[in-house]
């Protein structure tokens, strides 16, 4: 066996010099192995290319992070512009509803201030008005209550007549009556005389 210190070990061998390679077109060039200090170089160097790769790799990837916090910034800023356009479209719709949304900020702002002007004072209205139907009730509570008191009144003395009506005529107190005196037997007997009385007073003609 060759010593496999030696790399050029195939071309010991006296049969690959006798055997005639076809002729043709494609030539096989013989190059001889660099022995396995090359090959090291050579992965090593691989190795190395693979470590900067990774750190350019590693750098680029730190960019993008940047670039996405401040994108993520953007976004927010974004949706919030976003959200806040929706408000003021819903805002105009609800002010005038079955007509297109204003894209007008300020003007949605005036209608809205005015709307809610209105709807405070029509809530006032409404608020005293609810007052002086209170004080009404109040009222009307206690006229009833004062009507219902002199109902019961009456209905009491209605009920004491009718018990004095239905009382018997025997219970009422007897009258005490007391037998005729003649009151002649008292007088004098000169005012009792009769005799002259054609003298005293003559009858009228």
């Amino acid at each position: 066996m060759v010593s496999p210190e030696n790399t050029n070990w195939l071309f010991d061998y006296g049969l690959i010099e006798d055997i005639s390679a076809p002729i043709s077109g494609f030539s096989w060039p013989m190059q001889t192995l660099n022995g396995p200090s090359n090959a090291i170089v050579e992965i090593d160097g691989s190795f190395g290319d693979s470590d900067s790769h990774k750190e350019t790799g590693s750098k680029k990837r730190a960019r993008p992070e940047s670039c996405g916090a401040s994108s993520s910034k953007a976004c927010r800023e974004k949706l919030r512009r976003d959200k806040l356009n929706d408000k003021f479209i819903e805002l105009g719709s609800i002010l005038e509803p079955g007509r297109p949304p204003k894209t007008d900020k300020p003007s949605i702002l005036v209608d809205a201030v005015r709307m809610v002007t209105q709807l405070r004072g029509e809530a006032q209205k409404l608020k005293d008005s609810n007052l002086s139907l209170q004080e009404k009730i109040r009222e009307l509570k206690a006229e009833k209550i004062e009507l219902r008191d002199e109902k019961q009144r009456l209905k009491a003395e209605k009920e004491k007549l009718e018990q004095q009506a239905k009382r018997p005529a025997n219970k009422l107190v007897p009258i005490i009556s007391y037998p005729g005196v003649a009151m002649w037997q008292f007088m004098p007997p000169a005012a009792v005389d009769t005799s002259q009385d054609h003298v005293l007073r003559p009858p009228v003609a």
